[in-house]
Formats: structure tokens, C-alpha cells, sequence
């Protein structure tokens, strides 16, 4: 099964490796397969020669997605509610600067290894969720109810993409793939720069409340909700292409960056509406 994916299609690789070292393809309706040499002689298990059965791989479902999700949904909100009680505010800053690094590290990592590694995503959620918690805190300190619009929004954005998905309103071609991993790339360079630059004292224009900043969070706002798309057709192809179970938890860190990233966004065009109140 092709994927116009590249991380998909690295995972697959990695599978189909998996299968080779000792298993057939799973069979019809998600049944694990079975190991692919026995010795004729072996004719029932514990006959000389008959090798032990290893563990079966469980093909991942939707179903795992969404556990897996939820899951690391619960653990930033964990950690947020925890930055949010523990950092003091004038400390705001170094966490939200400490955990976008790390965070940004962590990512690079997942998003290149060719093996899903649960810690890693775990570890992911977890300083993300320093990193929410730090950004709300500050936000919420200057205008008051803005976290709850910003989560509602979210969320409504995110079950309104899942229902166009649905229905196949919007679809991930292979040109709409590569056309939003472009932006996404050249969004995360431009970003990158800003934010560079600010640490410098050089004010792009970019996040001052100006029509420029309301202009590029807007940007930012529609390809983070259109990349969710991308996460959708990632769950789907990895249940097609019979990805191991565990790959499930690469499928929901794509949901969760996109969710993070919306939410950000989200916090600060509110922001840019506030007014000096």
C-alpha cells in the first residue's frame, strides 16, 4: 500500500520488517497472523524443533487512535494544570521559552524516527503541556476568560474538520499532502526567524497585535485546522497498510500537535480582539 505520506511510509517499511522477521500479514478483519516458517517435522507444539510461538502483533485501529488521543490529551492537561499552579509568574517566560524547545526537540525526533517510541510521545505530551499551561496562564492573567474561548474554539475547529473528513467535503490528495506540507515547512521557517529575531529585539510585525499579526495568525490558523486532514489520512492509511498497534501512538502525537498548535494560535488572535480593558 502506497502513502504519500514520508513518515507513513517509513512506519510501513518498519513494519513490513517486523512481518519478515516472523510474521505473516494480519488476516481478514484485524486477526494477528501467524509465524511464517515451521519446521514439517514439528508437527504439534512441543515436538522437537517446533519453535515458540512469539507474541502476536495487534494491527492498530481507530479505535487505539482515539484512546491514544484522549490519553494524551488528559497528560497536558495534567501538566498544564500543574504549570499553571506551580510556575510563578515572574518565571512565565523561561518555561514557555524552556518547553517550546524542548518541545520543538522532542517533535523533530518523533516525526524522523523510523520507530514509534510511547516514551517519546509521553515525554512530548508532558512538556507541551508546560508549555500550554505557562501561555494560558500569561494570557488568561491579561484578559480574563480568554482560555475558555480559546479551548471552545478549538475544539469546535477540530470536530467540524473531523465531519468534513467524514463526509468527504475535503480530501487528502496527493497534491493537497504535498501542497500543505510546503506551507507547514515554510510557516515553521518564518516562525522560527521571528522568533529568533525577537530574542534579538527586532520586531517583524508578526505577533504586535497589528493587521499584519491579525493577518498571519489567521494563516496560521486555517493550515493548522487543514492539518488535520493530514492526521486523518495518516489513522486511515496506517489501518489499511496493518501498522502494529503501538503505531498508534505516532497517529495521536500528529492530532495532538495540530490541536496545540491551533490553540495557540487561537489564544493570540483572541488576543489581538481584547482591547486594552
Amino acid at each position: 500500500m502506497k502513502t504519500s505520506n514520508p513518515v507513513l511510509a517509513r512506519l510501513g517499511q518498519a513494519a513490513e520488517r517486523e512481518r519478515a522477521a516472523g510474521y505473516a500479514p494480519s488476516g481478514p478483519y484485524g486477526q494477528p497472523g501467524y509465524p511464517q516458517q515451521v519446521p514439517p517435522q514439528a508437527g504439534y507444539p512441543g515436538a522437537p524443533g517446533f519453535p515458540s510461538a512469539p507474541p502476536a502483533v495487534t494491527p492498530m485501529s481507530i479505535d487505539d487512535v482515539v484512546v491514544k488521543t484522549v490519553t494524551l490529551l488528559a497528560i497536558v492537561g495534567v501538566a498544564a494544570a500543574a504549570a499553571w499552579a506551580l510556575v510563578p509568574d515572574a518565571l512565565l517566560g523561561v518555561a514557555w521559552i524552556g518547553a517550546a524547545i524542548v518541545g520543538l526537540v522532542l517533535g523533530l525526533i518523533i516525526s524522523f524516527s523510523r520507530m514509534a517510541n510511547p516514551a517519546l510521545v509521553v515525554a512530548y505530551a508532558v512538556v507541551e503541556g508546560v508549555l500550554v499551561g505557562a501561555v494560558s496562564k500569561f494570557f488568561e492573567s491579561l484578559y480574563d476568560g480568554i482560555v475558555l474561548q480559546a479551548v471552545t474554539a478549538t475544539f469546535g475547529v477540530f470536530f467540524v474538520m473531523a465531519m468534513l473528513y467524514k463526509a468527504r467535503v475535503i480530501r487528502a490528495t496527493p497534491k493537497f499532502v504535498k501542497g500543505m506540507i510546503a506551507v507547514m515547512a515554510g510557516l515553521f521557517a518564518v516562525m522560527l526567524i521571528n522568533l529568533v529575531l525577537a530574542l534579538f529585539g527586532v520586531n517583524t510585525g508578526l505577533r504586535d497585535g497589528s493587521p499584519l499579526a491579525i493577518g498571519f495568525s489567521i494563516v496560521c490558523i486555517v493550515v493548522a485546522s487543514l492539518s488535520f486532514v493530514l492526521s486523518f489520512k495518516e489513522v486511515e492509511d496506517g489501518v489499511r497498510m496493518g501498522l502494529p498497534q503501538r503505531y498508534s501512538w505516532v497517529a495521536a502525537f500528529g492530532i495532538l500537535v495540530s490541536l496545540i498548535w491551533l490553540y495557540i494560535e487561537m489564544l493570540r488572535l483572541l488576543s489581538y480582539f481584547q482591547g486594552d480593558d
